[in-house]
């Protein structure tokens, strides 16, 4: 495959929010950065600042478009805002926590946790919507750049799209990978599709605390 027709993508999760170590329920409501995510998102910039990128594409959801922010400062690019990176829609399960999803809609969230394709919380997407969504999305972007190198800057669900999409993993399968707070995971896309190169570096971060995982399935969502 001629190196023209490849796009690198680094895809990486915004940086923690307080409702990250709450274990609320983001989804697409507007959640800004706490302290250490933001620490986070400057140890992210300062590791990435040679990676030579082109664009810098991040959710519009201020929690990593402001992660972006400051992975653009040395990088001297601007950050494009695109709506298609935004975590999943939860419906009536945003700003819950999962104790009380657990308690409100227990059959719901067995669902949910079963991953469940067809299942979506009454007001959100269904996991198959979402999936289509992010991958069209990164699709888009990386054909868009072919030939560069990209930094999609997004949330803890989109990633885990995308890790499927490139390793060809079921949607209703387990998750047993980690996506950690601006974790920097490596892809490349070509006109055949997603392949993982690496995934979850999170060195940037050594010395600091974080929320490791985010999941549509159970896990820390945002």
């Amino acid at each position: 495959m001629p190196y023209s027709e490849m796009t690198r993508i680094l895809a990486i999760r915004h940086g923690e929010t307080t409702w990250n170590v709450d274990s609320r329920i983001q989804g697409q409501l507007d959640i800004g950065l706490n302290a250490l995510g933001r620490r986070q998102a400057e140890c992210a910039a300062r590791h990435l600042a040679d990676e030579g990128l082109d664009a810098i594409y991040s959710s519009d959801l201020q929690r990593a478009h402001d992660t972006a922010l400051a992975l653009a400062q040395p990088a001297g690019l601007a950050v494009q805002a695109d709506a298609g990176l935004r975590e999943r829609r939860f419906g009536v399960f945003e700003g819950r926590t999962f104790a009380e999803i657990d308690a409100e809609w227990p059959e719901l969230a067995l669902r949910w946790k079963r991953r469940d394709p067809d299942f979506g919380a009454p007001g959100g997407e269904t996991l198959a919507e979402f999936y289509d969504r992010c991958v069209a999305t990164a699709t888009r972007l990386a054909a868009a750049h072919a030939g560069q190198t990209l930094a999609l800057v997004t949330h803890g669900g989109v990633l885990d799209c995308l890790y499927r999409a490139a390793t060809r993993i079921e949607l209703n399968a387990p998750r047993t990978w980690t996506i950690g707070n601006t974790s920097i995971n490596r892809l490349l896309w070509t006109p055949d599709g997603f392949t993982l190169v690496g995934w979850g570096d999170t060195q940037h971060l050594d010395g600091l605390d974080a929320v490791l995982d985010e999941a549509s399935d159970g896990g820390r969502v945002g």
